[in-house]
C-alpha cells in the first residue's frame, strides 16, 4: 500500500493538517470543514466523482436496482455475443449476460476496498496517534515496526501471504491489505499530531489537569484527522486497483465468485475477438479508481488552508 499512496517520511506527513493559525480551537476545526465542504460543493470534479461512486456504490448495494437479470443463467449458445437488445453488455464465455455480471461484480471489489480502508485507519490512525502523542519508547517501537513493514514490497507480500493461506476470499484478500497497508496512515498520523501536540490550546488543556487520552481524543486528534481523511480517499480506489491486481495474478477471488477482476481475468484472451468483454469491466475499474483519487485530491485541497 505505501507504493500506492503519497509517502511521508517519520517526522513528517505527507499532507499537512490544520494550523495553529487556522484551527486553534474545536470551532475552529468545525470553521476548516464547513469551508471544505462549502468548497467541494463548487469543485466540479469532486461533484462528478461522487457521483460516479454513489452510481457504484447503488450497484454493490442495490445490484436488482440495475438489472433483473441472473448472472448465473447461462446458455453455451450465446458464448461471446456482441451488446444487443436487453443485454448492453452482450455475454461472456459461458453465455451469461455480461451486463449483470458487471452490476454484481461491484460488491465484492468495494466490500474489499472499503473493509481494508477501514482496517489500515484503525491500526495506523491508533498506533500513529500513540507514537505521535507519548514520543520516546512507544515513537521508537511503533517506528521500527513500520518500517520492518515498508520494507516489504506491497505485491510481492500480498502474494506470499494469499499464497501462504491457500484460502481467497473477501476476508482473507481484506486481511492481507490491511496488514501491508496501514503504514503510511500511521506515519502520517504520527506526523499531523507531532505538530499539533505542542500547540496552546493543548498545553492549556493540559495545564489545567486534561489526562491523556481526553487531550488525545477531543483536542489532537480532530485536528490530525484531516490528512488521514485525504489518504483513506485515496486508498480507496488504490484497493480496488489492488484486488483487481491480486486477482489477475491468480491469487485473488476466484470464481464463481463475481468481480471486475476475474471478468478481466478470464476474458483478456479474447480481446481481438469479443473487445467488449475486457473494455466494458476495464472502464468500470478506471472510472472507480479515478474517481477515488480525484475525491482524494480535491479533499486535499479543500482541507490545505495554504491551498486557498
Amino acid at each position: 500500500m505505501s507504493d500506492l499512496l503519497p509517502s511521508a517520511t517519520a517526522d513528517q506527513p505527507a499532507l499537512q493538517g490544520p494550523t495553529s493559525e487556522s484551527t486553534g480551537t474545536s470551532g475552529g476545526n468545525a470553521s476548516l470543514w464547513s469551508d471544505a465542504r462549502k468548497q467541494l460543493i463548487r469543485n466540479p470534479i469532486f461533484v462528478l466523482s461522487s457521483l460516479y461512486i454513489l452510481v457504484v456504490g447503488s450497484m454493490a448495494i442495490f445490484p436488482t436496482l440495475w438489472t433483473d437479470q441472473d448472472p448465473r443463467d447461462c446458455l453455451i449458445s450465446r458464448s461471446r455475443q456482441p451488446p444487443q437488445d436487453g443485454h448492453p453488455f452482450g455475454f461472456n464465455i459461458l453465455g451469461c449476460d455480461y451486463y449483470s455480471h458487471a452490476i454484481y461484480g461491484a460488491q465484492p471489489s468495494l466490500s474489499i476496498a472499503i473493509g481494508a480502508t477501514v482496517g489500515i485507519v484503525l491500526i495506523g490512525g491508533i498506533l500513529g496517534l500513540l507514537a505521535g502523542y507519548y514520543g520516546g519508547w512507544a515513537d521508537t517501537i511503533i517506528s521500527r515496526v513500520v518500517d520492518i513493514f515498508l520494507s516489504l514490497p506491497f505485491l510481492l507480500g500480498a502474494l506470499v501471504f494469499l499464497t501462504v493461506v491457500k484460502v481467497q476470499n473477501i476476508l482473507t484478500i481484506t486481511m492481507v491489505l490491511v496488514i501491508l497497508g496501514w503504514t503510511t496512515i500511521a506515519r502520517v498520523m504520527r506526523g499531523a499530531v507531532l505538530s499539533a501536540k505542542n500547540l496552546d490550546y493543548v498545553l492549556a488543556a493540559r495545564s489545567l489537569g486534561a489526562g491523556n487520552v481526553r487531550i488525545m481524543l477531543r483536542h489532537i486528534l480532530p485536528n490530525a484527522v484531516a490528512p488521514v481523511t485525504v489518504l483513506a480517499t485515496i486508498a480507496l480506489g488504490s484497493f480496488v486497483a489492488a484486488e483487481a491486481t491480486l486477482t489477475f495474478l491468480g491469487v485473488g477471488l476466484q470464481p464463481p465468485e463475481e468481480s471486475w477482476g476475474i471478468m478481466i481475468t478470464d476474458h483478456q484472451v479474447y480481446f481481438l475477438e469479443a473487445p467488449w468483454l475486457l473494455i466494458f469491466p476495464t472502464t468500470l475499474l478506471i472510472g472507480t479508481v479515478l474517481s477515488f483519487i480525484l475525491m482524494g485530491d480535491a479533499l486535499r485541497d479543500a482541507l490545505d488552508p495554504k491551498m486557498r
